[in-house]
């Protein structure tokens, strides 16, 4: 199998350095803030940015070199790219811009992706999704050894982003070839990656599969940007556990060793929400009232005093919960994480 190789990149950027190593078989997805460097990382790999440093190969074959002076050229790299944007020639129609490298006829392509029928139609005569399956055969008809996805949703209105989400998941599993995402949505990465890397600063925080990032997240941003409450406060032990002292004045208890000033995670999912206090006393309990509630198809999202749970629609309907109940918002203790 293919393997991508970034090794000791350095890029300088306005306000930090690129600072990276990366190595890829599969689908990586890079995730984090605007500005942190994530589409240099793929203009780096694709030769439209060049490295102050270190090393970038792709299937055995070296791209970039700074030490033995080796810079392949952009137009010379097996690269595949779908820009955020798309970057469709307007004035070319679907299949001259599949047909724009030269390596191949668009027919397969245009079967694969099921735009046969838009064989001659220009791009601004497409929806956003169709674009976006234009774009993507026409990265393919390079024959690439890496394929490189840009913001491949963004574009995309809620009601496509699903079924084009779903396509490129499908697309991804059946290629074998290095993929470099880059997205700040983690949702995206989740769905379309093995691995995931947080990057903030042009610096990775950490790097691992969707299930390592929310089990075990490195410091208190990956723990945010992967969904998780942050809790802040005072921790002491008692029989075991950690027990902090939220700035409200709540206590809480942690399974997870801390002393002093702490930052604890909670993920929505592992919250539970009830009109009655539970009697569990292995458990931690907020009352407070419902600040929020948000309908996210058969799921809602409650802001519920410092923290936000997810439930079931059904359970919102049956407790008949409204905006400034009080209510009970109750996770265990082994369902806490201090990230610092």
């Amino acid at each position: 199998m293919a393997v991508l190789l970034l090794d000791q990149i350095r890029v300088p950027l306005r306000s930090f350095d690129l600072e990276l190593t990366l190595e890829a078989e599969r689908t990586v997805a890079i995730v984090g803030p605007s500005g942190a460097g994530k589409t240099t990382i793929l203009r780096a790999i694709a030769g439209l940015a060049r490295p102050q440093s270190g090393t970038i190969a792709a299937d055995g074959e070296t791209w970039f070199d700074q030490a033995r002076k080796i810079d392949v050229a952009a137009d010379e790299r097996a690269v595949g790219f779908l820009f955020q944007d798309y970057a469709l020639f307007p004035h070319l129609s679907v299949r001259k811009n599949i047909e724009f490298a030269r390596r191949h006829k668009a027919d397969e392509y245009l079967e694969r992706f099921s735009i046969a029928h838009l064989d001659s139609a220009r791009p601004a005569e497409l929806s956003g999704g169709e674009r976006q399956r234009v774009a993507l055969a026409r990265a393919l008809a390079r024959d690439p050894k890496v394929l490189l996805l840009d913001e491949p949703l963004a574009a995309l209105d809620s009601r496509t982003k699903t079924g084009v989400r779903r396509e490129l998941q499908e697309l991804l599993n059946e290629l074998s070839i290095p993929t470099i995402l880059v997205t700040h949505d983690f949702e995206d990465a989740a769905a379309l990656a093995d691995r995931v890397g947080v990057l903030v600063d042009g610096r990775l925080r950490q790097i691992g599969s969707t299930q390592e990032l929310v089990a075990r997240p490195a410091d208190p941003f990956v723990a945010s940007f992967t969904g998780a409450n942050l809790l802040h406060g005072w921790a002491g032990s008692s029989n075991g556990l950690a027990r902090i002292r939220l700035e409200d004045g709540t206590v809480i208890s942690s399974a997870d060793p801390a002393e002093g000033e702490v930052v604890v995670a909670v993920y929505p999912w592992d919250v539970i929400v009830g009109t009655e206090a539970p009697h569990d006393s292995a458990v931690n309990v907020i009352e407070a009232p419902i600040r929020t509630i948000t309908e996210l198809g058969n799921r809602v999202r409650l802001g519920v005093g410092p923290i936000s749970a997810e439930i079931t629609s059904e359970s919102l309907h049956r407790l008949d919960l409204r905006v400034g109940q009080t209510v009970f918002a109750s996770f265990k203790a082994t369902g806490t994480r201090v990230v610092s």
